[in-house]
């Protein structure tokens, strides 16, 4: 009897479970973010001109939409459900417009990335953010959203509320102590949202270890090592798994990439949280440095459900993404090698300083350039029997100037 009674409310209790994981499911499915703006700007008026032209733009938005639900049914919905088409341009247009909020999450105020995120992990988003088309009015609407980012306004989220910039919690974790701004300013000094988020750290914050070493090769950033790859082909298929790295798709099928063949890749993550400036790992003679316009919300669908995309992606957006692509004659005995800072979602901004130009001494630690807000990625490509050693491995924290590793 004792038997019975235990499997009748083992069944009872799964029954129940069962009933409450589809009523969860179901007010998962039909939550989604308001719209507070129904005026469109005028980049997205053009937007949502472009898809009631674009039949394939418009076919793969649609069924990107109604894909998210049918992917996640063994998993939990995104907190940005997607109605339609209409919807998802609403919210884009509100995010256009507000400043970025601090919080503790991968996508943090990074709020276009966060509307699109989930689209970004099925069928028809992979396609769709790999069109052309889309990816020209994507950067129209980014740089839309640059320009806000750079005015006075963009500066609302520099207080000292729950969401703020200024609060202790986001303090701490930007480690602020470390970096130049007015603590007696109500914005710090700052003139804008991206002159805060590109900050300039205090002097001698970051020394550069074995400056005058020319086989030392130092972090071109803040950052967590993501991979590091040996023996690099000139062509292969980055777009599986394992994301091998493929020189001439990565150099954008520069000549030069042939100098590179059989060589190593090492490739870094920064997140939002980081000082985002990039600096030269070695001393040298700048050869070429421009900027590659590419993808924006492009994932790779081999690595399945992101929470953070394209964070996983990371091999593969520095094949396709917008980037900055930078040569360097490095003295002897490293010689020719590349920093490619690589862009992600709204953070693809990459901007060189004007000095870095075909003829440009550079000495290690010096500053190229910088990313505009948000979580980026970034490539360091050698030729072939150039490395002896790196110092560092996947999932290392490093900063600017730390030995990351030895040329032969």
């Amino acid at each position: 009897m004792h038997k019975i009674l235990n499997l009748y409310i083992k069944l009872l209790s799964i029954v129940f479970l069962t009933f409450f994981s589809l009523f969860a499911n179901d007010i998962t499915t039909k939550e989604t973010v308001k719209i507070q703006n129904t005026k469109l700007l005028p980049v997205m008026q053009e937007f949502k001109k472009f898809v009631s032209e674009d039949a394939i733009a418009r076919m793969y938005f649609t069924q990107m939409i109604e894909q998210v639900p049918q992917y996640y049914k063994k998993n939990p919905l995104p907190n940005v459900y997607l109605e339609n088409i209409d919807h998802m341009i609403y919210l884009i247009n509100d995010a256009l417009r507000m400043a970025p909020e601090y919080n503790d999450t991968d996508l943090v105020g990074c709020r276009i990335n966060s509307i699109l995120n989930w689209t970004m992990n099925v069928p028809a988003g992979y396609a769709a953010f790999r069109n052309d088309n889309v990816n020209t009015m994507f950067k129209k609407i980014l740089d839309d959203y640059s320009s806000y980012l750079n005015s006075e306004a963009s500066l609302s989220s520099l207080n000292d509320g729950p969401t703020g910039w200024k609060s202790e919690t986001a303090k701490k974790k930007l480690h602020m102590e470390e970096y130049k701004y007015n603590k007696n300013d109500k914005y710090w000094g700052f003139k804008s949202w991206n002159d805060f988020f590109t900050r300039e750290l205090k002097d001698g914050m970051r020394p550069i270890e074995e400056k005058e070493n020319p086989k030392a090769i130092v972090s071109a950033c803040d950052s967590e090592v993501f991979a590091i790859k040996h023996k690099v082909k000139k062509t292969d298929s980055f777009w599986i798994k394992t994301q091998p790295y493929s020189l001439n798709d990565m150099l954008n099928n520069d000549k030069l990439a042939e100098s590179f063949v059989g060589g190593d890749v090492y490739q870094a993550f920064l997140s939002a949280f980081k000082y985002h400036r990039w600096h030269s790992p070695v001393s040298g003679t700048i050869k070429k440095a421009y900027i590659k316009q590419g993808t924006y919300y492009s994932g790779l669908e081999s690595q399945g459900i992101d929470p953070g995309s394209p964070n996983y992606s990371q091999g593969y957006i520095s094949h396709v993404a917008t980037r900055a692509i930078i040569f360097i004659e490095a003295d002897d005995p490293i010689g020719l090698m590349v920093v490619m800072p690589v862009g992600m979602a709204e953070i693809s901004s990459c901007v060189l300083n004007e000095k870095i130009k075909p003829g440009y001494k550079i000495k290690k630690g010096e500053e190229l350039g910088y990313f505009q807000f948000g979580g980026s990625s970034y490539c360091l490509i050698f030729r072939p029997d150039v490395i002896k050693e790196f110092s560092v491995k996947k999932g290392d924290d490093v900063k600017i100037g730390q030995n990351i590793g030895f040329a032969k």
